[in-house]
């Protein structure tokens, strides 16, 4: 499914950029926990998801290009929510709730004559996003994530995607239990500044141990929330491992994990110095078709990473 539809995109997807810290520090949103889900709770919350989706899906449509809608559930976990008061029917509802939306948005763009628009259940760790915190095994990762998942892929979602990946025990987890279901998985590592998993191991490794533990199940693998800088230099060096990286969600700062948690400013770089920083960086993935930002990204900086990746500059 996914290679029929990049096909039909002519090649190219955009995605969105940091939602959670466009929500907090751009629009004024208080999310607990960095749980963007929290906004599908009220009217006014869910409008401001669907304005912050339809700026990008107008990005994609202006330039012909397909898109992924990831669902704001990155934080919609069964432990994530306990930590919110929100009980395990609750996190499933949220969940649902939020396929419902991305499916009416998907609708909404097809309605506007946009190319091809995939809804992508969207999860992320069971710990923190920039720290290993407990190792998961494969059989514990997919005991924790098989909720979600199980409530993404019921309400609709054409795929899945796991963001923000520490250690490749608990992206294989998820991977094995995304297989389960039919649908096709996609894992997004998170890097430090040295190009390496918080887990310490390399992205090569991580890929290897992910695919030998899940028979190859995602589709393709992705960076995510690390600058172009931490990582260029091990892409460059690696073409088994660049030739298996199909998107790619880089941070606007140059910061390490530890010093965007403390930072009470966003540090959201420059737009068309990262476009530049993709470009150089797609010349050396051959199969890099989606392109989305993480931490400061905005739609400035997806309007120019589509503006020098994609053809449209």
């Amino acid at each position: 499914m996914l290679t029929t539809t990049v096909a039909a995109s002519g090649g190219h997807f955009l995605t969105d950029g940091g939602i959670e810290t466009t929500l907090i520090f751009h629009e004024g949103h208080d999310l607990p926990l960095f749980a963007a889900y929290t906004l599908l709770d009220t009217a006014e919350g869910r409008e401001s998801l669907r304005a912050y989706y339809r700026r990008y899906l107008a990005l994609a449509a202006e330039r012909g290009l397909g898109f992924i809608l990831e669902s704001p559930t990155w934080r919609c976990s069964t432990g994530w929510g306990a930590q919110l008061g929100h009980s395990e029917d609750q996190i499933a509802a949220f969940n649902r709730q939020a396929i419902a939306e991305m499916r009416a948005l998907a609708a909404e763009a097809a309605q506007s004559g946009a190319g091809p628009v995939l809804v992508s259940g969207n999860i992320g760790p069971a710990g923190d996003g920039y720290a290993v915190g407990t190792s998961l095994d494969p059989a514990a990762a997919a005991a924790y994530h098989r909720h979600q998942i199980a409530a993404l892929a019921a309400a609709g979602a054409d795929m899945i995607t796991a963001v923000t990946m520490t250690h490749s025990g608990e992206a294989a987890g998820i991977a094995a239990a995304v297989r389960a279901t039919g649908l096709p998985c996609v894992i997004a590592f998170t890097l430090e500044t040295d190009g390496r998993l918080p887990s310490g191991e390399s992205l090569g490794e991580a890929i290897r141990a992910t695919d030998a533990a899940s028979g190859g199940h995602p589709a393709y693998y992705m960076i995510n929330c690390a600058h172009p800088d931490h990582f260029r230099g091990m892409i460059a060096q690696d073409p088994a491992v660049a030739a298996r990286i199909g998107g790619l969600r880089a941070n606007a700062s140059r910061m390490s994990h530890a010093e965007l948690d403390e930072a009470t400013e966003l540090d959201d770089g420059n737009p068309d110095e990262l476009g530049r920083d993709y470009r150089a960086l797609a010349q050396l993935m051959p199969n890099l078709r989606v392109f989305g930002g993480c931490c400061g990204t905005d739609h400035r900086h997806v309007a120019a990473i589509a503006d020098h990746c994609c053809g449209a500059a």
